[in-house]
């Protein structure tokens, strides 16, 4: 089903957290009827607090103020926030709480990974960016490097309807009847800009494939330019083989990944697969500057996406994630322009032969860590066919460790 944008929104593009939180923060204090927050971490520091005690003082004037937090990623917020939110009025729930690191259900890296806030049914943000200081981290991966959207216009309906069936059904899960919603606010629908977008989720009953879907129809349609940084990308047969046909036909294909990272596991794996990307002309970029956790694409400068999914299979299979799709060349050659400056300023670009001249552990300790990712998905019972590796037809694949 092809994706049908929706025209005549206002969007910003905001660079990491010195744009998104001031931005943030601003709305929740101009806020008077109601707030919605889906964040997959909501970090115990100077931004958490900030955050926190911006969305007290609005339920302390009369705002309705839900928040939605992971029980994985925010497994902690339980205790450093809900007690004092609460407080002050805050509706505050855990997305399944994670129940102990040695009690493992394949439900489990099912995970609320969004991170969407609605403010009075006029305001939203999409991204990638959690509640979490950009220099709350390790001192060489500062300061976190991600993409965010404010927006306002007719694409907000479809982001406010969301959020409040994600607070309705986690309500009702957890028996929380005196958290069930009233009468929703009507989103403001009326034309606020120029802009074409559309807002796409991923769960696991109607919306398994909507972000995939859309990533690969674009790719598809690519005559020119594909240009994608992602934080952990871990393509599938159907996302491997749409890219390494678009390199065949003369497309520019460019991808952006992380140099320094959290999850070395994840890292590995998808080193895995750099033989075979090296090998169908597609460019491959590490970001080493701090650490990037972007979600973003553009394709020849009319068509980009912002939002929290990773191009892997525990976002494309199993979280609940969150993208805005844009068709507008402005946007699109903004978000083109600073992935650029990134390219430029902070990545190193991994060429072919230095890469196959790594010693044998290397090339092991890749494809272990590639299976294991297999294994972990295929323990979760949530792995299709798109990402199962198909030895009769060509798509990317791990390199095979051989001395």
């Amino acid at each position: 089903m092809p994706t049908e944008f929706v025209p005549g929104n206002r969007l910003r593009l905001l660079n990491s957290g010195a744009d998104y939180f001031p931005a943030l923060l601003a709305e929740i204090e101009a806020a008077h009827s109601e707030i919605y927050l889906e964040s997959y971490i909501f970090a115990d520091d100077e931004v958490g607090h900030a955050v926190a005690a911006a969305l007290c003082r609005a339920a302390e004037r009369g705002v309705q103020v839900s928040v939605t937090v992971d029980g994985f990623g925010g497994r902690n917020f339980s205790t450093d926030f809900m007690p004092r939110l609460a407080a002050a009025g805050v509706r505050a729930m855990l997305y399944r709480k994670e129940i102990g690191p040695f009690h493992f259900r394949r439900h489990r890296l099912r995970r609320l990974h969004r991170k969407l806030v609605v403010i009075d049914a006029r305001i939203a943000f999409v991204g990638g960016i959690n509640i979490v200081d950009d220099n709350n981290a390790p001192d060489e991966m500062r300061p976190r490097y991600d993409y965010a959207v404010r927006i306002e216009g007719p694409v907000l309906e479809q982001v406010h309807h969301a959020v409040r069936r994600l607070w309705e059904i986690v309500a009702w899960v957890n028996l929380k009847r005196r958290l069930r919603l009233a009468a929703p606010l009507n989103a403001c629908c009326t034309a606020a800009g120029t802009q074409a977008a559309t807002f796409l989720i991923r769960d696991n009953i109607r919306h398994r494939n909507d972000i995939l879907n859309a990533y690969i129809a674009a790719i598809n349609d690519a005559q020119h330019e594909i240009l994608i940084a992602n934080a952990y990308f871990l393509p599938g047969l159907r996302f491997g083989r749409a890219l390494q046909a678009a390199a065949r036909r003369g497309v520019k294909v460019t991808v952006l990944l992380q140099g320094k990272t959290d999850h070395p596991l994840l890292r590995f794996a998808t080193q895995a697969l750099y033989v075979a990307v090296l090998e169908s002309n597609i460019r491959i970029f590490e970001y080493e500057k701090s650490f990037m956790h972007a979600k973003v694409a553009v394709i020849d400068g009319e068509w980009a996406t912002v939002g929290s999914s990773n191009i892997d299979p525990f976002s494309l299979l199993l979280a609940k994630e969150a993208n805005l799709f844009v068709r507008d060349a402005g946007f699109a050659n903004e978000l083109r322009a600073s992935l650029n400056t990134a390219l430029a300023d902070g990545a190193r670009e991994v060429l072919a032969d230095g890469f196959a001249r790594q010693p044998f552990h290397s090339r092991l300790l890749r494809w272990l860590s590639y299976g294991m990712v297999r294994l972990l998905v295929g323990l979760t019972g949530y792995g299709p066919r798109h990402w199962r590796a198909d030895e009769e037809t060509p798509g990317l694949s791990p390199e095979p460790p051989e001395q």
